[in-house]
């Protein structure tokens, strides 16, 4: 059955594009070159000394020069991140326009947090699908789509882009990723749509790849790891997978000094490539 979604708040600025295809493969376009970054930012505090330093965040992303960015955990008018909207500090700092965030956790003391995206290509199509299992809190998924053109290049191509946060407990994961996997807009989705799925999967034993996303059609990078905690990692619980016409070139753990003090999880990058497209 699928599952109802909500739009997400997008903060993109105005664009005059198509709506996101979700039938057909990709044409005869040249191949694209990307590179994404899954991050949870754990609201850009410290995971050692529980500081409130969005600098170090940024240091962080900028030092990788994303195309696209997936995080987890950001906050928006909270207390404890001085009121800050992270997803516009965040674009803001790394020049990245198109963004889209929707807040799953609402805070008792004001404000939320949630996960964003973050990109240098026009992103349309926001929404949030709710994988919330009660009583649990509440989780979901960001979707958008990403209408990537390579600099100096007239054709381009859309990259459908997944950002989660799934919950703590094993049962619950495997639920949530079952609820993914039969909800609007997967099920709609040519096989050869290029697909990126991401996000903090708190995947403690490494069998929701291969026991879920594998079977689905996904495909992730190997030996990435483990990305938590930050400053010394034993586990490896952010994870990164594709679908369709695409292809991991590389992907690797972030292994820059600031990345263990920014936040409580380090950042994967994954290096891209989107078969030859050209949308109309």
């Amino acid at each position: 059955m699928a599952l109802a979604s909500k739009p997400a708040v997008v903060i993109s600025p105005a664009v005059l594009v198509p709506s996101c295809p979700g039938e057909g493969g990709q044409g005869d376009g040249k191949p694209m070159q990307i590179r994404v970054i899954t991050y949870n930012v754990h609201k850009c505090i410290g995971g050692v000394d529980r500081q409130y330093r969005p600098k170090r965040i940024h240091e962080t992303i900028e030092h990788y020069h994303p195309d696209v960015v997936l995080l987890q955990e950001v906050d928006r008018n909270a207390k404890r991140s001085r009121g800050d909207h992270q997803t516009e500090l965040l674009g803001d700092m790394l020049g990245m326009r198109h963004r889209a965030y929707y807040p799953n956790v609402t805070l008792r003391r004001g404000g939320a947090y949630g996960n964003a995206i973050l990109s240098r290509f026009p992103l349309t199509d926001a929404q949030n699908i709710d994988l919330t299992v009660p009583p649990k809190k509440r989780r979901g998924v960001v979707h958008a789509c990403a209408r990537i053109r390579p600099d100096g290049e007239s054709h381009t191509g859309t990259l459908h882009v997944f950002n989660m946060h799934l919950g703590l407990m094993g049962l619950e994961r495997k639920i949530q990723l079952r609820r993914f996997l039969e909800a609007e807009p997967i099920t709609e989705l040519h096989p050869d749509a290029p697909v990126v799925v991401g996000g903090d999967l708190n995947d403690l034993y490494g069998t929701l790849g291969p026991k879920l996303l594998e079977p689905a059609g996904f495909r992730t990078g190997r030996n990435l790891g483990a990305t938590f905690p930050a400053y010394a990692p034993l586990r490896a619980l952010d994870g990164l997978y594709v679908r369709g016409q695409i292809v991991i070139e590389h992907m690797f753990r972030a292994a820059v000094g600031v990345a263990k003090r920014a936040s409580d999880h380090l950042p994967l990058v994954a290096d891209l490539v989107i078969a030859g497209s050209e949308d109309p």
